[in-house]
């Protein structure tokens, strides 16, 4: 507290010089008793703060007293939190973050394709492991790989020869059932395993996600290699019902190329979408056994295309281009015949749209892949 002697205020370390006793202002003091201090301690006379001094709580010197005080700024005047809520205030005129600092990813397929053609290695490492943790300890080993298209031809053949008229098409051709049935189950299996295997192949690969960059794509891809090596050992089983029954394949067998990429577009396509959407909505794996028991007999597995009605071939191809698949394997390897080439157009150019959509979705799904799984 000042002291307040002959109208002058000195203040302890205020650089104000004290008042002797006589009455005689010290050097610092004005005469008429008005004080005289630095800017810096902001001292004001009768709580009247100075403006221009920021609003901060400064002494103030009552001069009826003559005892010291902190005096609260004015509102609106200098004060530094009015500044501080203005400066935080949100602008009415931005609506969210500028265009610049916003998350855009762009895909670009051919890259994509780029950086899965430079991890060919990887892809058939994969592949090897996949195959490896199947039939390792395994007794029967790759013997798995034809016991189940073989058992379900032996079921086709007991059952689906007596009930309805399931096999009239191959006794239209006049060839064996067994033959008929088994060159239906060979691309199914393929297919099927394909998708059970490669829907959860990046779920199942999720600590693998997140330690080493690769192109997600890799693994539902290596399902697929995993599933052709059990299509090629499931396909030795022809060379014996051939022999069996004494019908060699046709001449036509030369359009097997062009149907064998339509089969891997149609599954790459199939795989890429549930492989994807498997990570993010886990109920699909239940799902998909159904899906698949459903989706064997709404393919002319078991029996033939005379069993489809005309006029929904088309759209029944577009729908389902493995239908034209497989019936292009009969009529190539079987009937001696060429594939409808009407039908296998519109099965590629399905497939073809199915594969790059596929594709896609899988692209733009990749960035949280790694978090969610």
């Amino acid at each position: 507290m000042g002291e307040y002697v002959g109208g002058a205020v000195g203040m302890p370390g205020d650089g104000l010089g004290r008042v002797d006793g006589v009455g005689r202002a010290g050097r610092h003091a004005r005469p008429g008793g008005s004080v005289d201090e630095p800017a810096d301690h902001r001292t004001h006379v009768n709580g009247a703060p100075d403006a221009g001094h920021g609003g901060a709580t400064t002494p103030t010197i009552d001069s009826r007293t003559g005892t010291g005080r902190h005096a609260a700024p004015q509102a609106g005047v200098g004060s530094g939190t009015g500044r501080i809520a203005a400066a935080q205030a949100p602008d009415p005129e931005i609506k969210g973050p500028p265009p610049e600092l916003k998350f855009k990813r762009r895909t670009s397929l051919i890259r994509g394709v780029r950086e899965l053609w430079h991890s060919r290695e990887l892809v058939r490492t994969l592949a090897e492991r996949d195959l490896k943790a199947r039939y390792k300890q395994a007794v029967l080993g790759f013997a798995w790989a034809i016991i189940t298209p073989v058992l379900l031809m032996v079921v086709f053949t007991v059952v689906f020869q007596r009930v309805g008229n399931l096999s009239d098409t191959a006794h239209k051709y006049n060839v064996p059932y067994p033959l008929f049935s088994y060159l239906g189950l060979l691309p199914w299996t393929f297919f099927m395993s394909s998708v059970t295997q490669g829907s959860s192949s990046l779920v199942s690969n999720g600590p693998l996600l997140n330690k080493v960059y690769c192109p997600r794509e890799v693994f539902p891809f290596a399902t697929v290699i995993v599933a052709t090596v059990d299509m090629l050992i499931a396909s030795s089983v022809l060379a014996v019902l051939f022999a069996a029954y004494t019908t060699p394949p046709a001449a036509t067998s030369w359009a097997l190329p062009i149907l064998l990429l339509i089969q891997f577009e149609v599954t790459l396509g199939v795989v890429l979408v549930l492989s994807a959407a498997v990570v993010y909505f886990r109920d699909i794996r239940h799902v998909l056994p159904l899906l698949m028991q459903m989706g064997m007999f709404a393919t002319p597995v078991a029996y033939g295309m005379d069993q489809i009605t005309k006029d929904w071939l088309l759209p029944y191809v577009i729908l389902n281009p493995l239908a034209a698949v497989i019936d292009g394997y009969r009529r190539a390897i079987l009937y001696g015949q060429q594939p409808d080439w009407e039908l296998t157009g519109a099965a590629a150019a399905s497939a073809t749209v199915l594969l790059f959509v596929g594709y896609k979705i899988f692209k733009k799904l990749e960035a949280g892949i790694a978090d969610v799984a």
